[in-house]
């Protein structure tokens, strides 16, 4: 059984970075070669607890989570256009649909040189969704189009390269495609749901018959603390990134990167 600090610590670090475009797996996978927790039990854990951070943005997103499913209240009659399950599934399936093609060789990326790569890309992409943004024509999240939905869904895609951000790369897509900053923020968070949900639910039914039960007790302690750091951090780091130039995570990520690399030539994982 691994060490119960070992579950505070991924957790901690999941809950705070999440909702930060600088690739919450990444920290993840960095932090535990750190520590010395690695192996496919590890690669499980980190994609598992992903979800406990992810409820505190469907805690946030409840009103909005249930209009899509036609349940509407006094705020959606007074506008004429929302988003709407296509929208969703546009930006959902093209990552799930790669990821369920290749998920034998995605957690094969899961060490530090891969999470480096991305790290770097990732933020370049960034950089490109802040400075090439073209003219605005969606302001809010309910006036995306499904077309700017699709584009988003694909650029999600890079996602499954550890390091790159599922975040960093949706919400610079969204700019690319014509969505404000803020806008394709709060899509971003709205699609985590669905996504961190199949891919929590793939994981578990995979690994659930080699789970004993401290396996489970040690998952559920990552769980927890991941969700509540969450629920704390989750308000101010939405706003925070919905404010925020994505290059200011950029140069973030560039020198994590730096120090990564540094590391790993000095003292080594």
């Amino acid at each position: 059984m691994f060490d119960l600090w070992v579950a505070f610590i991924i957790g901690i670090v999941e809950g705070l970075t999440e909702f930060l475009p600088v690739s919450s797996t990444g920290h993840m996978i960095l932090v535990g070669h750190l520590i010395g927790f690695t192996g496919e039990k590890a690669e499980t854990f980190e994609v598992v607890i992903q979800l406990g951070a992810i409820l505190a943005v469907a805690i946030i997103y409840w009103r909005r989570v249930l209009r899509l499913f036609g349940m509407k209240d006094r705020e959606a009659r007074s506008k004429p256009r929302r988003i709407n399950l296509l929208h969703i599934a546009l930006a959902i399936v093209p990552a799930l649909g790669l990821a369920f093609v290749l998920r034998d060789y995605v957690k094969l990326l899961f060490m530090p040189e891969t999470v480096v790569i991305g790290l770097v890309a990732g933020g370049v992409f960034m950089i490109i969704g802040e400075k090439q943004q073209p003219r605005i024509t969606a302001n809010d999240m309910d006036e995306l189009t499904y077309r700017q939905a699709l584009f988003v869904g694909v650029a999600q895609c890079l996602s499954l390269w550890p390091g790159f951000s599922r975040s960093g790369s949706t919400i610079a897509a969204g700019m690319l495609a014509g969505a404000s900053r803020a806008a394709a923020a709060d899509f971003t968070f709205l699609i985590a749901i669905p996504v961190m949900c199949a891919a929590t639910g793939y994981e578990l039914l995979k690994s659930f018959g080699s789970m004993t039960a401290d396996d489970i007790g040690f998952l559920a302690v990552g769980f927890i603390v991941s969700f509540v750091v969450a629920l704390v951090a989750v308000v101010t780091f939405i706003k925070l990134v919905g404010k925020l130039k994505l290059t200011y995570f950029s140069y973030y990520r560039f020198a994590l990167a730096a120090v990564v690399l540094i590391y790993m030539y000095t003292v080594g994982f």
